[in-house]
């Protein structure tokens, strides 16, 4: 149990930094540049900026996700704690909500790099374009707040658990 233990903890607490890191580092790589690259107007850096993150968070944040499901699912097994307590039944509900805002800005995020490089020939955005980016910025607040809060819960576990 020892070295099981070690393990899902170990790939637990990795894959919640890279979700937390890559997620600040993506949103406000995509926000600040892709600002930037309008002010200018500069497509092409748009266009590059987009593309990245979307690229991103495939390569960091969905398997990060991945592994935030799986290695929980695994320490609470090990501990012998219930998926039914109010500490999990929190914790899940929590990782729903994050769900339900991190698929749409991925798909957005993958929208708006479409109209951006679509754009290349005309040179002009639409104005859903500017929609859809105050969308994929908006659903980041909630998404944030929820992984903050299952942080706290992963380290305080203030809600009755289950003896271990």
């Amino acid at each position: 149990m020892d070295s099981a233990y070690a393990f899902w903890k170990t790939a637990h607490i990795v894959s919640a930094a890279i979700l937390l890191g890559t997620g600040l580092g993506i949103a406000f790589f995509c926000w600040v540049g892709s600002r930037r690259a309008l002010q200018a107007g500069d497509l092409g850096a748009l266009r590059t900026i987009l593309s990245l993150t979307v690229r991103a968070d495939y390569l960091f944040t969905a398997p990060a996700v991945l592994a935030q499901l799986v290695s929980g699912i695994a320490l609470m097994r090990i501990l012998g704690w219930s998926y039914t307590s109010p500490w999990a039944l929190t914790v899940f509900a929590l990782f729903a909500l994050i769900g339900a805002c991190w698929l749409p800005v991925v798909a957005l995020q993958a929208r708006l790099s479409a109209v951006a490089l679509a754009a290349a020939s005309t040179r002009d955005l639409p104005t859903a374009f500017h929609r859809q980016f105050r969308w994929w910025f908006g659903l980041g607040i909630p998404a944030f707040g929820a992984l903050l809060a299952i942080f706290y819960l992963m380290v305080a576990k203030p809600l009755a658990v289950a003896s271990v």
